[in-house]
């Protein structure tokens, strides 16, 4: 089995960083407010309960979420399956139903395309692209892989 770590641009990295820097901030402006306020000082208490409760749970939530996509997003290609995993969320794809990889010059990224039509763009870092693709052709030598160059775009015509 070989895994190869989702790599995030720096605005999205810097964007997860500044979220999980905002829900410890939350959690924290919000634990001093219920130590300080309380619930005894509102006319309902349910009112107070439901909004700590509410803050301290979206929060943590949200601080975990963000928090395993930062850490747990990768790609993984073993016998039978090529999965993708970011955080919580995982995906299972066959490698048999692979029928073509693309790696493209202009935008710098490798497409998986299965046999539907259906295609997926895979993002790690480029010196992992040869590694990546050997290890979907070892456990299926029929998928065609190709590169499209900005030489042959220009020679073709396209923009």
């Amino acid at each position: 089995m070989k895994t190869f770590k989702y790599k995030f641009s720096k605005l999205t990295f810097w964007l997860i960083i500044a979220g999980l820097i905002l829900c410890v901030a939350a959690f924290a402006l919000n634990l001093y407010q219920c130590i300080r306020y309380g619930i005894a000082s509102a006319a309902d208490p349910v009112y107070p309960i439901i909004q700590y409760t509410t803050m301290f749970v979206v929060t943590v939530a949200l601080f975990s979420i963000l928090l395993s996509v930062l850490i747990f997003s990768a790609y993984t290609v073993d016998e039978k399956h090529f999965k993708t995993r970011f955080g919580f969320i995982v995906s299972k794809y066959e490698v048999k139903k692979i029928e073509r990889v693309t790696l493209d010059r202009k935008s710098n990224k490798l497409a998986v395309t299965f046999e539907d039509d259906n295609y997926i763009v895979i993002v790690v870092k480029e010196e992992w692209y040869e590694d990546f693709v050997q290890a979907l052709l070892k456990v299926n030598p029929k998928i065609e892989y190709e590169i499209k160059s900005l030489e042959n775009d220009k020679k073709d015509g396209l923009k």
